[in-house]
C-alpha cells in the first residue's frame, strides 16, 4: 500500500458570515448558486452566482437539503422532512420517519439516482445510542428505513455509474458501501470498506468524483480524504479549517470543491463555522433531484 498524497491546496474564502454547523453544500448547475445549511441557526443558506447571501430561517435544527425538480429544496428538519418553496417561503410537511420515540434528529440526506431523498438520523442521547437509523423517502412520502444500529448516519454518495452507494456512520467512524439498483433504489450486498482514526478524521459528510473516488470530510482531523473504491486513502487535503463537514463539487466544470465547517475549539482557540472552496483535478457530478 503506497503512503496518501499530501496536499495543501490553495484555498478561497467563499463565506463571510460565521455558520454554527455548516452542512450539505449542494451546487445547482441551472443557476450557479451554491446552497447549504446551518444545521442550529437553523437556517437554508443560498449564495447566488452574483455574491448575494440569502438565508432562510427554518422552524428546527435542520440536517440536510436537496434539490427538487420543480425547484423546491427538500430539507430534512427535526420535525421532519419538508418541501421548502424559496420563492413563496412555503414550507410543506413530507413525512416524519423519526418520530418522536427517538432522542435525535434527521442528519445527512442527499438525493439519489433514483430519485428519492435517502437521509439518515443522529442520536442526541447522551451517551448516544446505536438507534439511529437510514431511510429512503419517496416524493409521495413514502418512507422506507433501508439500515439500522446506527449512530451517526453519514457520507452519503454514489459512484458514477450509480450501482454503489457510499455511507458513513461519523461515531462508529466506519465506511461502508452497499449495491444500489440505481433505477429501484434497491439494496444489495454491504461491504465495510474501512474504518476510521480520530486522527484520520472521523469520516463526515461526502462527495464522489467522475472517477469513482470518494472524497470525505475528516471532521476531527481538519482534512479532506480522497478514498479509492477499495477503501484506501489515497489523498489527504490539509484544510485550514479545524473541523470540515462536507464537500461538493461546483462551478462551471464541477472542478471546484466547496467545503463546509462547523464551530469548533479543536485547535485550541474558537473558529465560527465557514464554506471553503478550492480547485482540484478531478471533477464531480451534477446532483439528483428529488420528484
Amino acid at each position: 500500500m503506497t503512503a496518501p498524497r499530501i496536499i495543501e491546496p490553495k484555498i478561497r474564502s467563499v463565506l463571510q458570515q460565521p455558520l454554527t454547523v455548516g452542512e450539505s453544500p449542494i451546487w445547482d448547475e441551472t443557476t450557479g448558486a451554491l446552497w447549504l445549511v446551518d444545521i442550529l441557526a437553523p437556517a437554508l443558506v443560498r449564495l447566488s452566482a452574483d455574491g448575494r447571501i440569502e438565508r432562510f430561517d427554518m422552524p428546527s435544527a435542520i440536517g440536510s437539503a436537496g434539490l427538487c425538480r420543480d425547484g423546491r429544496i427538500v430539507v430534512a428538519l427535526q420535525t421532519g422532512v419538508h418541501l421548502f418553496d424559496p420563492v413563496s417561503r412555503h414550507l410543506e410537511f413530507l413525512c416524519d420517519p423519526v418520530g418522536r420515540e427517538m432522542i435525535g434528529r434527521l442528519n445527512d440526506g442527499k438525493v439519489g439516482p433514483d430519485g428519492h431523498f435517502w437521509v439518515g438520523s443522529i442520536s442526541e442521547a447522551k451517551p448516544q445510542l446505536n438507534d439511529a437509523a437510514l431511510y429512503r423517502i419517496g416524493a409521495d412520502g413514502s418512507t422506507r428505513t433501508v439500515a439500522t444500529g446506527l449512530t451517526s448516519s453519514n457520507g452519503l454518495a454514489w459512484s458514477p455509474d450509480g450501482r454503489r452507494m457510499y455511507h458513513s456512520d461519523s461515531r462508529q467512524c466506519f465506511l461502508q458501501a452497499f449495491d444500489f439498483d440505481p433505477e429501484t433504489g434497491e439494496l444489495g450486498q454491504r461491504h465495510r470498506l474501512r474504518s476510521f482514526t480520530e486522527e484520520q478524521g472521523r469520516p463526515d459528510g461526502a462527495a464522489t468524483d467522475r472517477d469513482g473516488f470518494y472524497w470525505s470530510a475528516g471532521v476531527s482531523a481538519g482534512r479532506l480524504n480522497r478514498i479509492s473504491p477499495e477503501g484506501e486513502i489515497i489523498e489527504i487535503y490539509i484544510l485550514p479549517v479545524a473541523a470540515p463537514t462536507m464537500p461538493c463539487f461546483g462551478g462551471p466544470d464541477f472542478s471546484t470543491l466547496y467545503v463546509t465547517s462547523l464551530s469548533s475549539d479543536r485547535t485550541g482557540r474558537f473558529e465560527a463555522g465557514t464554506v471553503i472552496a478550492f480547485d482540484v483535478d478531478a471533477e464531480g457530478l451534477p446532483p439528483f433531484r428529488f420528484g
